[in-house]
């Protein structure tokens, strides 16, 4: 049935108004994080953080901003060391090894100013890439033919009068 002034397509449902993308109930919706780009002292590898995050990282090592990959190196230096060390000692150890290990003279086409973080990279995809050993000629035959299902018994105990 058509309603007078409008056309004899049918009616479309209402549509419900979009909520808010944020869990505060008011009205406004909340602004985006605000996010930095910081470049750590001790690798060089970049990461996106928040401005808050970057603060509480340079207090915590001394106004340096180190990324998370180097924390956790800094942390295990400091239980690796034979006796307590402070941690700014400790990011200094691990900063001069980075430096050590981008001034090193690699023998390949790589460059010496090659991130540790892509050196591992590298290292995993080489891994991940390279064959795996040849099987013995006992282990192929035996993978090639599906062993059958043995069964030793029951799974019930048996009845007895």
């Amino acid at each position: 049935m058509a309603i007078p002034g409008s056309s004899e397509a049918s009616p479309q449902p209402p549509t419900k108004p979009s909520l808010p993308l944020s869990s505060s109930s008011s009205s406004t919706p909340s602004p985006l994080l605000e996010v930095e780009t910081a470049k750590c002292d001790s690798c060089g590898f970049t990461e996106d953080c928040t401005p808050t995050y970057i603060l509480r990282i340079r207090e915590r090592f001394h106004g340096r901003w180190i990324c998370g990959l180097c924390i956790e190196a800094v942390k295990d230096e400091i239980l690796r060391s034979n006796r307590l060390i402070t941690t700014e000692e400790a990011l200094n150890r691990h900063i001069s090894v980075c430096e050590e290990f981008r001034s090193m003279k690699p023998g390949s086409q790589k460059t010496s100013s090659e991130h540790p973080i892509l050196a591992m990279g590298r290292l995993l995809r080489r891994s991940l890439d390279s064959p795996r050993a040849p099987r013995s000629n006992e282990e192929a035959e035996s993978a090639a033919t599906p062993k059958a299902l043995v069964r030793s018994g029951s799974c019930f105990s048996s009845f007895s009068n």
